[in-house]
């Protein structure tokens, strides 16, 4: 389908916008199931598709700004946003993300953007991965012999929550009270990651609520998409004004991602808990492989993996929404029949 491959006007990348278009809808699907602009697989996606990694980083950011718009409309009306605690965070991850932006700008002088981003990316994706997984396993443990089965079964955030750091704060939406200084230095790490990274700090972002402040999941998902959103506005203003971003491919990948976002919306009403935490932790660890194949030189083979794990869990995702649909639908109709 040579014919259809078109020339950035920005980056001079060839590419065939069908694909920039399925990927604006995985991303948007599975960045509003997830809470995430879905940029931890977007900035590798496009550095496999041919951009050079500060492109890639830069309009990864410029595109999660966008699509985050409608995924946080929809959880606010969910009632799944903590306004409080994002903009708290939010205040901190700015800071990071212009000391990250600046970094990757240190290394392109040098030619190491591509080199280093890419490594640590993969001992980040490592690293979530193992963690959601050991969770999960441990969390199967405790059902088997009778535990609290609404508790996490990593349980950081009840020992951070013993740090009475004044001032102190109460997040009544996420049933959290701690020290300011909590959900500050979270934000911060995150926008030092999506400054460096382009990962508009999802990646890190909602275990970091789920695990080191103590959300319920959904109301992490929601608020990880209302910081997302703000962040990522400031993260494309900066790259913006570093000339690395190409517009085109973030209209076009718009396109796919506005109807995506919000079918991974919907999902989270009728997938919760540790339904998203399992499936988020499989799409990291193909991320992870997609990107050591691309290191390796099998950009192909990487191109392959990574389309192939979104493409499936966005089906996975879409099914659940509209069978949980169906279900509410049908409950809906047997409590209105005469009886």
């Amino acid at each position: 389908m040579d014919f259809l491959t078109i020339t950035l006007p920005i980056s001079g990348v060839a590419i065939n916008p069908l694909l920039l278009v399925l990927l604006g809808v995985a991303v948007g699907v599975l960045g509003g199931f997830f809470g995430m602009g879905g940029a931890w697989m977007v900035t590798p996606a496009l550095n496999i598709f041919g951009f050079p990694m500060p492109f890639a980083v830069g309009t990864d950011l410029c595109h999660m700004a966008g699509k985050s718009i409608i995924s946080t409309r929809r959880h606010a009306k969910f009632g799944n946003v903590d306004v409080k605690l994002g903009l708290i965070m939010l205040s901190f991850d700015v800071v990071g993300i212009e000391i990250g932006a600046r970094a990757v700008m240190l290394l392109e002088r040098f030619g190491l953007a591509g080199l280093v981003i890419r490594w640590v990316y993969v001992v980040f994706l490592a690293l979530i991965g193992s963690l959601i997984f050991y969770d999960f396993i441990k969390k199967r443990q405790m059902d088997k012999s009778g535990g609290d089965q609404s508790k996490s079964a990593i349980t950081w955030h009840e020992t951070l929550h013993k740090i009475k750091i004044p001032p102190m704060v109460n997040l009544p939406m996420a049933g959290v009270q701690c020290s300011l200084w909590l959900p500050a230095t979270v934000g911060f790490m995150v926008g030092l990651l999506a400054g460096f990274l382009g990962i508009g700090g999802g990646l890190l972002m909602m275990p970091a609520l789920v695990y080191l402040i103590g959300c319920p999941t959904y109301v992490a998902v929601g608020t990880d998409l209302f910081t997302i959103m703000l962040a990522g506005f400031y993260g494309a203003f900066t790259y913006g004004m570093k000339g690395r971003i190409e517009l085109l491919a973030v209209v076009i990948m718009l396109a796919g991602a506005a109807p995506g976002a919000m079918i991974g919306t919907i999902a989270t009403k009728y997938i919760r808990g540790y339904g998203i935490r399992l499936m988020f932790g499989a799409t990291v660890v193909c991320a992870m492989v997609s990107v050591i194949l691309k290191q390796m030189g099998q950009g192909g083979a990487a191109s392959w993996v990574i389309m192939t794990a979104v493409t499936l869990m966005t089906a996975i995702v879409a099914i659940g929404m509209f069978k949980g649909a169906a279900r509410e639908l049908r409950e809906r109709r047997l409590s209105h029949e005469p009886r």
